[in-house]
């Protein structure tokens, strides 16, 4: 048993010394005994490949791929486009459900980001994030909803688009919470009726 501990000892000491500690700086490339995560194999998005002929890795679609969603007689319903410019209102029904279904999806795609409340201070900003659009700000309260709606889709600057992980619905939904929010942030007191001061002192006491 005595020995058996003492080759055990051995093998740590001999891989430690091997393998180094993390951490440790050298200039040489290190031993591992596991391949590190960082420098894992695997497609990046927009960057050359030697695994096929035409040296990319991002691949075209297979012939005859259509799109997974059902076409719509709206283009803007699609889009947020009308002729050559941005279009405005928010083309299906706005009710507590789709307010509930953009808070949900808004919370859960958004908000890493943009903040719970839309104040672009995320927990994303927390870890360098910087330049992250703040949802009460001129500029986005008068930005169109067919722009924010084109920007959930399509993405703009380091934001990837969410075309592929929302359906349109979603995506719209997603705009009326975020109108919602701006309203509950910036409206005007004095226009308020008597019913919904009191309701809002009763849920600020």
């Amino acid at each position: 048993m005595r020995n058996f501990f003492f080759i055990c000892f051995l093998l740590v000491i001999t891989v430690v010394a091997t393998a180094g500690l993390r951490g440790t700086k050298s200039r040489r490339p290190p031993l591992e005994i596991f391949p590190d995560m960082v420098r894992q194999l695997k497609v990046k998005e927009q960057a050359p490949s030697v695994f096929f002929p035409d040296g990319r890795a991002s691949r075209m679609p297979v012939a005859g791929t259509v799109c997974w969603e059902e076409p719509v007689e709206n283009p803007y319903f699609s889009t947020g486009i009308i002729g050559d410019q941005w279009g405005e209102g928010i083309p299906l029904e706005v009710s507590m459900d789709t307010l509930r279904m953009g808070k949900e999806r808004f919370e859960i795609y958004c908000s890493a980001c943009h903040g719970l409340a839309g104040y672009g201070n995320g927990i994303a900003t927390h870890f360098n994030l910087f330049g992250v659009p703040n949802y009460h700000q001129d500029h986005t309260r008068q930005m169109p909803d067919g722009q924010l709606f084109y920007i959930i889709t399509h993405g703009q600057g380091m934001m990837l688009g969410y075309g592929a992980n929302l359906s349109l619905e979603e995506r719209w939904a997603i705009v009326a919470y975020i109108r919602a929010l701006q309203k509950s942030q910036n409206f005007p007191l004095g226009e308020l009726s008597e019913e919904q001061k009191r309701l809002l002192k009763e849920a600020n006491p």
